[in-house]
């Protein structure tokens, strides 16, 4: 009990780390016994390659915003654009990644490829390298050329392992359709749950990893008899560069309890030794990509490679017949690009994790106990936490004949997601919270009595991470079903790739959250988009479901 008690005192990042753990594993342990027993063998060994490759990029993501602004003294605006490019890369690149693993039919090839280039990335970001001659312009190549590896390699690796993941249930309901049309409707029914468990595996490493960079960075900081704070870099790079104004010069005297006169040294000290510890943290990225390539290697025999149609089966077919199957994939490409179309919405709002959400987390919510960042383990964790609960419901609802279709659910996720920024309206509302900028200024012991507790995040990530499970790995598992067997490549990359359009202009929640004179106005703009989502695809329903239940079993 004492262990306890001191741990809570000394080091609450690691306490929460621990008690995380200690929630998440039976959940684990309930994931892989349900994937071993009512899915295809494969799954359980392409989620294990895809968790240690998003642990190494969950470890760089939930710092690279606030990372940006504390080394190149960049404001929150210029270092969100920066991270929306980066972050559209990211899903865009997945497209032309697909379209190579469908042009040369050698997905696990291209997937290795994808990791090593990755792992050089993370190396390249791993490096400390600051200032030579007053000059930004060698580190800030170096980072955005860390950025680009990184970027191409996930456009090698990520759609292209989810297209394996969709050629096992592809195989999986072959298989099921010899035994009859009972077993067949059984094998269908496991889809979409199948995609959640492989969603839940992205998370297991996603809710470890924002706990890594914190607890290097504050260690790394301990070393030097320092301390970790958050305004701290915001404020020693505007007293470097000439630009306090207002109570900037008296907030900063305060939180470093430095004399004025050595402020100068302090500054420059506090904010090499803060980003080194974070470049520090990236060798654990470099680690984790290794690991996901050791276990792909390893399993890589046991996973299918999607496979094409032979050409001689089309050479049967009548001119007639052609043409249906022709019509029929324009109508199943429209019904994707429709969806493609609301999800950009939705990942335009959601993505606010790591863009306004995580400036919010910083600015307006008390991290004196644990690091912002930190916090964005709670949807990882809600993630993990609540798949089974929805997947206990759908099945249930299934065998009531009651489950609703994925665009219905998808439409549903779109509701919640707007439920999480109307409670964020209210709060903003309740607390009379201003715009980011006009926050700034005020005094340290009137930001800190205006600021609130961690428990307004928990709630709305709630709202989010249910959202995300309605939509993110159904999405996934809707493109695997109306997809053409020659195209699902291609098709994954062309849902990840309205990602990357939804992510290019997430920057515009940090301008809004700094602009806009009332924080309220800010959480409305994501409201709307999210109602009108809804709207939108209630609207295209029936079509949808039409098209989804008409596809050819053999194309499923």
């Amino acid at each position: 009990m004492n262990f306890i008690t001191n741990l809570w005192e000394t080091n609450r990042s690691v306490f929460f780390l621990i008690v995380v753990l200690i929630i998440v594993t039976p959940f684990l342990i309930f994931y892989l016994n349900k994937a071993k027993k009512e899915h295809p063998k494969g799954l359980i060994a392409a989620a294990l390659s895809n968790m240690g490759e998003r642990f190494g990029y969950y470890i760089m993501n939930a710092v690279l915003v606030l990372f940006i602004c504390s080394k190149f003294g960049i404001n929150d605006t210029v270092s969100g654009i920066m991270f929306a490019i980066f972050y559209f890369l990211i899903y865009v690149l997945s497209l032309p990644g697909g379209i190579i693993a469908d042009r040369s039919q050698n997905y696990k090839k291209t997937i290795i490829s994808g990791l090593f280039v990755m792992a050089l990335g993370y190396a390249v970001l791993s490096i400390p390298v600051f200032a030579i001659n007053n000059s930004m312009a060698i580190a800030l190549t170096l980072t955005i050329i860390a950025l680009i590896l990184i970027a191409c390699g996930n456009g090698l690796f990520k759609g292209n392992l989810q297209a394996i993941v969709g050629q096992l249930y592809d195989d999986f309901e072959a298989e099921a359709a010899k035994k009859g049309p009972e077993a067949l409707a059984e094998a269908q029914s496991k889809r979409d749950s199948g995609f959640q468990i492989f969603y839940v595996f992205i998370n297991i490493g996603g809710v470890i990893a924002p706990f890594v960079a914190p607890l290097i960075r504050s260690w790394y900081l301990k070393t030097q008899s320092l301390f970790y704070n958050a305004d701290l870099p915001r404020l020693c790079h505007k007293f470097n560069q000439g630009t306090m104004e207002g109570n900037d010069l008296a907030n900063l005297v305060e939180l470093s309890k430095v004399q004025e006169s050595g402020l100068g040294d302090f500054c420059t000290n506090y904010l090499q030794t803060y980003n080194t510890g974070v470049h520090f943290s990236f060798i654990a990225s470099v680690a984790a990509m290794l690991i996901s390539l050791f276990i792909f290697l390893a399993v890589k025999k046991r996973l299918p490679n999607p496979v094409r149609k032979e050409k001689a089966s089309v050479q049967d077919y009548t001119k007639e017949e052609r043409e249906s199957m022709a019509k029929d994939i324009r109508q199943r490409m429209a019904a994707l690009y429709a969806v493609l179309g609301v999800a950009v919405f939705f990942w335009f709002s959601f993505h606010q994790n790591a863009q306004s959400l995580s400036i919010f987390a910083r600015d307006f919510v008390d991290t004196s106990a644990i690091a912002p960042e930190i916090l964005q383990c709670i949807n990882p964790f809600f993630v993990i936490v609540l798949t089974p609960i929805i997947m206990w419901i759908f099945a249930s609802m299934a065998r009531k004949g009651k489950e609703p279709s994925t665009p219905r659910k998808i439409a549903l996720g779109m509701f919640i997601a707007a439920c999480a920024y109307i409670f964020l309206i209210v709060i903003a509302c309740i607390h009379n919270y201003p715009s980011g900028t006009e926050f700034k200024g005020f005094e340290e012991a009137v930001k800190m009595s205006m600021k609130a507790g961690p428990g307004i995040l928990i709630v709305t990530y709630f709202f989010l991470t249910v959202a995300e499970l309605l939509i993110s790995p159904l999405g996934l598992s809707f493109v695997s079903k109306i997809a053409p067997r020659h195209m699902v490549g291609m098709c994954q990359g062309l849902w990840l790739s309205a990602t990357a359009i939804g992510n290019l202009f997430i920057f515009l929640g940090v301008t809004m959250l700094n602009k806009f004179p009332h924080q309220w106005m800010t959480w409305g703009v994501f409201a709307l988009f999210c109602l009108l989502s809804m709207g939108v695809m209630l609207g295209m329903l029936k079509w949808l479901e039409r098209i989804t239940s008409d596809a050819p079993a053999e194309e499923k």
